[in-house]
């Protein structure tokens, strides 16, 4: 194997640098035999519409960046076994010829594993049901689906590498796998599936990119793939300098990740994290950008556009107790969820520019006006627990992934065989937020977003019909955790620690939403998830940002569009409607109240995103 890598590497550097378009030495990448510094920021299309990717990518060239980094996301390429859905969102290729025909370059991340805050890390959920599957591990049935996927990706993108006048420069081995393992064997692996003929082929630039410790930084780094870091450059540079030896890892320094800001998760104590308006932070960040380009480095903004979780895209990261991202990625980026620059892109800029020189920097990209829209009434349409699809019958419950569900809501119900008091425990554990009803009435919530979830007492009588409601929050996407990542209930359902036995499951996995039923809904009688539909016109079309005022938590559709999920809980208190989302006449608007108060009534689209917290009212009382 050694030789094999050695080999390679060797192809890749005996041609010269004038005949190679991009290549490096110690100290300097090179493209067209010019000394070439990567200014970079991470954009990722799938979590932007592809209708915006023109103005995206403009905007991130008008900032003075000269290459996207970009994440791809697996699951949302292949969501069932054997598909490939290149379309839309999922057509990277397109993606990536628009960012070259602004004059970008591309470093392509692709995992498979590439975090990102995304649903298991990018992992498609059927791998949870493949026989002896261990992910990001040295294991025979994790690395066949890897190939697979690798191959299919190549097939798309192979002909955009810059040896084939394309504007990738550089694929990514994994992502930051020196944070989890150490495992070189699959490192290995997974390098030589990345340039096998069936894939990208030997001439691609490899590279890893890991945290700036000696741990993260020698259990990621392979041979024959540039060693880089990330976050703090200072520390990532020293690092990388101190702890990788092997002479084919040796290469200009590159920060792949340089964290503006952070992300966001929903809970009543988390703010939103932003450090637009913050003049000492934005210095910050000007003076390590201003650093690393002095020193002749490279670096990518994580995020420079985040963009947005669309439906359930989300990930989940894991503390004490989950901790579910929210549906916007906005990340504090200089480039906002909604497309809009702010402070940060403008110093940013100013710093680019004092390196690079104004006058080779495009000029600004003007923001389109954002609309409002008045008070859109909804009404009662149906109610989720009487739009049921036909159930499947098991003797005990079955994750969701054993559905072939990936997301949504999965709904257990059993019917009481006697009588019996006391205490349920749903499964191993819970492992997302579960509704429990009793003839069709809430008497409780189980969250694992809290380290102690509720407990609910249950007095049930013979016949009385038990309802477990969960809803997947997102996949945890980072940490030891990743390895069992089903969902849905797995294990047994106790009451009073009795086995329940005999269960009707229900697969809602919410794609749409259901048609409206003729049945007369009257809220007040309710206490089961609810569906609200309206309709509304605009003039002229334009961006919004909707507002729930009244509502709970739930998920909202616009013209068959799922935007995402909402909770009063913030950090997020509206979500973002793209104006390409939208129709001058009847656009169409569903909105899932998952736990109805009554005091749902209208939305309405504002010109300003709302941040803020409040109480979870279904929070645990000890």
């Amino acid at each position: 194997m050694l030789k094999k890598v050695i080999a390679a590497f060797c192809l890749i550097f005996t041609v010269s640098a004038v005949e190679r378009p991009f290549t490096y030495n110690n100290s300097t990448f090179l493209l067209h035999g010019k000394p070439f510094q990567i200014i970079g920021g991470q954009m990722d299309p799938q979590r932007i519409p592809h209708q915006l990717w023109p103005d995206r990518l403009a905007k991130a060239r008008a900032m003075g960046l000269n290459t996207i980094f970009s994440y791809v996301y697996w699951d949302q390429l292949e969501p069932v076994k054997g598909s490939w859905e290149s379309s839309g969102n999922n057509d990277i290729a397109k993606y990536f010829k628009i960012a070259q025909e602004q004059g970008l370059n591309i470093v392509l991340r692709p995992g498979p594993y590439v975090c990102g805050e995304h649903e298991w890390g990018g992992f498609p959920s059927w791998l949870s049901e493949v026989p002896d599957m261990v992910v990001r591990s040295n294991n025979r049935a994790f690395l066949t689906a890897s190939e697979s996927y690798i191959q299919n990706l190549a097939k798309d993108l192979k002909p955009l590498l810059v040896e084939n006048g394309g504007p990738i420069l550089m694929v990514q081995v994994e992502n930051e796998y020196g944070s989890y393992g150490d495992d070189h064997e699959y490192i290995g692996a997974l390098r030589d599936m990345l340039r096998s003929e069936s894939a990208f082929g030997p001439v691609v630039h490899l590279y890893t990119n890991d945290g700036g410790q000696e741990s993260m930084i020698k259990g990621g780094q392979i041979s024959g793939a540039l060693a880089e870091s990330d976050g703090d450059p200072q520390t990532g540079f020293a690092a990388r300098n101190k702890y990788v030896t092997d002479p084919s890892s040796l290469g200009p320094q590159l920060d792949g990740e340089y964290y503006v800001t952070w992300l966001d998760q929903w809970a009543s104590n988390n703010t939103h994290q932003t450090d637009s308006g913050n003049a000492k932070s934005i210095q910050a960040v000007q003076s390590d950008l201003d650093w690393i380009l002095k020193q002749n480095a490279s670096f990518s903004i994580y995020m420079v556009h985040g963009g947005t979780n669309w439906g359930f895209q989300n990930g989940a990261d894991w503390g004490d107790s989950l901790e579910p991202i929210t549906t916007s990625y906005d990340y504090g980026a200089p480039i906002d969820e909604s497309g809009r620059t702010n402070d940060i892109y403008n110093a940013i800029r100013q710093t680019i520019a004092s390196h690079i020189g104004s006058e080779n920097i495009p000029d600004m990209v003007k923001d389109e006006p954002v609309i409002e829209i008045p008070d859109i009434k909804l009404t009662p349409s149906s109610k989720l627990l009487d739009s049921l699809p036909d159930p499947i019958s098991k003797k005990f419950p079955i994750n969701m992934e054993a559905l072939e569900q990936a997301v949504g809501l999965t709904l257990y119900r059993h019917v009481m065989a006697s009588a019996i008091n006391g205490t349920i425990d749903v499964g191993d554990a819970p492992r997302d937020r579960i509704l429990v009803y009793v003839n069709g009435r809430r008497v409780g919530v189980i969250d694992s977003l809290y380290v102690t979830p509720n407990t609910v007492e249950l007095s049930l009588k013979k016949g009385d019909i038990l309802d477990l409601l969960v809803e997947n929050m997102g996949r945890v996407n980072y940490g030891d955790r990743i390895v069992d990542q089903r969902k849905g209930i797995v294990g047994n359902v106790t009451l009073d620690q009795n086995v329940l036995y005999g269960w009707q499951i229900y697969s809602l996995p919410l794609s749409s939403p259901p048609k409206p039923s003729s049945n007369d809904i009257k809220l007040a009688d309710t206490s089961d998830p609810v569906f609200f539909e309206g309709a509304f016109d605009v003039d002229p079309i334009g961006d919004t940002f909707l507002e729930l005022p009244g509502w709970t938590k739930g998920v909202v559709w616009v013209n068959g569009i799922n935007l995402g999920r909402y909770w009063t809980i913030g950090p997020q208190q509206t979500l973002y409607l793209p104006g390409c989302y939208l129709h001058e006449k009847n656009n169409k608007i569903t909105v899932l109240a998952l736990e109805p108060t009554g005091q749902e009534d209208v939305v309405r689209g504002i010109k300003t995103r709302n941040w803020g917290n409040n109480p979870d009212p279904d929070a645990p009382s000890n």
